[in-house]
């Protein structure tokens, strides 16, 4: 069965919308390395999070009106969710599972701020064509597709409907490529033919050389210029050292990342990709889009867990 869709009258042109996860983070703060087979001392917190979820909460931050977000979630926290979503100014457009739980991610987070995952998707990739409805276009600026939809066959089945939908319609789309770790289990050639069409690319540089086929070593500039050949338009994010934009097969413009006091680095990629549509759909260039992702992500780095 469905939760109510967000209220409100059919969206104005320039809306964005999302199609992605939503999922519970616990957020597992801990100074010191892991000390096996016993206690290690960590500041704790459950917090509502989601690749996709965060960059439209990121988004609405950002400024643009009419955000939605598609997702599936479980019974248990779908009130929950919701609500955390209307908060951030989200319209939610959730579907509840019958027999999944919300999708939950624990992320080990260490001294230097970066992260681990240990991930449980739940109810997250359980999104089907059945959950597709044409209205959630309905004077869309931008559809944004969360890789990890890709990456199981019911809500890659889903992705490819939302894409062709709008495609269609002239709607520009973007995706961002989720997780090097469920990229090489899919294939990325699989994964980029499967993405054909979309206008826009927002790998961080591990998932670039990954979908490039180049190897660990490789500059994110190459596979950067390597992947414009194939997708208009190339944003590579590199943590602390910004973010590559390229296009036609050539680097256009090198990005600085701004100077913040890390504390955990949990959706920082998910700030960069809200700042920067947010940007996009208020009619900002490549370069100064990625500039916006880069002040959103170096916010998002300074709190605890993915959302503004």
């Amino acid at each position: 069965m469905r939760a109510a869709a967000g209220q409100g009258a059919p969206g104005a042109p320039g809306a964005l919308l999302v199609v992605g996860d939503v999922v519970t983070d616990v957020v597992a703060v801990h100074p010191e390395p892991l000390a096996p087979a016993t206690d290690t001392a960590a500041r704790i917190r459950t917090l509502p999070g989601g690749a996709g979820a965060n960059a439209a909460c990121w988004a609405a931050h950002a400024g643009v009106a009419d955000v939605r977000l598609l997702a599936r979630v479980g019974a248990e926290s779908a009130r929950w969710h919701e609500q955390a979503l209307r908060d951030s100014g989200v319209r939610p457009q959730l579907v509840v599972d019958p027999a999944e739980p919300t999708g939950t991610v624990v992320a080990l987070v260490g001294r230097d701020a970066e992260r681990t995952f240990l991930t449980d998707s739940g109810a997250a990739l359980r999104l089907s064509p059945q959950d597709w409805a044409p209205a959630l276009l309905d004077g869309a600026g931008h559809l944004h597709l969360s890789g990890y939809l890709f990456f199981a066959d019911s809500s890659r089945a889903l992705a490819l409907v939302a894409l062709r939908a709008a495609r269609a319609l002239g709607v520009p789309v973007s995706v961002d490529p989720a997780s090097a770790g469920f990229l090489a289990g899919l294939g990325p050639e699989r994964f980029l033919e499967e993405v054909a069409g979309i206008a826009v690319l927002l790998p961080n540089q591990d998932e670039a050389r990954l979908l490039a086929g180049l190897p660990e070593g490789a500059g994110a500039a190459r596979a950067a210029a390597e992947l414009s050949r194939r997708v208009p338009l190339v944003v590579v994010t590199r943590g602390a050292a910004g973010a590559l934009v390229a296009e036609g097969g050539r680097v256009t413009a090198e990005v600085s990342a701004e100077s913040a006091e890390a504390v955990d680095s949990t959706g920082a990629g998910d700030a960069f990709t809200g700042g920067f549509l947010a940007a996009r759909l208020a009619g900002a260039g490549a370069a100064d889009a990625a500039r916006a992702g880069c002040r959103a992500a170096a916010r998002a780095v300074t709190r605890l867990g993915g959302r503004p």
